[in-house]
């Protein structure tokens, strides 16, 4: 059984760092307080350096127009309107379209957008 249990710790160790997936979006950094974990899979929402907007419905991810990300974040938002929704914005990206993509989640029937940021080093 310890065979067994080293190989299957051995397996997690090397999958775990493959599970985080999503856009490759270089965070702001900001302190701020940790989010408490919620039992719900959040929505997020990234925009990357260029602008692109991508939408991350636990594994289905997907580049879409802000109008088609509104349209299926109110679907979502109706099925489970307490489900988290957070926002990755590219430091490159000005802040009003970051600014503009939370207010569209808002118009949406997120009850709060949450912005994803770095802890400063």
């Amino acid at each position: 059984y310890i065979d067994v249990m080293l190989v299957l710790l051995i397996i997690f160790m090397v999958t775990a760092p493959m599970l985080m997936q999503g856009v490759k979006v270089d965070l702001p950094e900001a302190s701020a307080d940790p989010v408490e974990n919620q039992d719900s899979e959040p929505v997020i929402i990234s925009v990357d350096a260029s602008g692109q907007l991508y939408l991350n419905l636990g594994q289905e991810k997907q580049v879409l127009a802000l109008p088609t990300i509104k349209d299926r974040v109110a679907a979502v938002m109706r099925r489970s309107p307490e489900k988290p929704v957070l926002v990755w914005g590219d430091r490159a990206v000005p802040y009003g379209d970051v600014v503009t993509v939370m207010v569209a989640l808002q118009e949406a029937g997120a009850p709060s957008v949450g912005l994803v940021t770095e802890e400063p080093q």
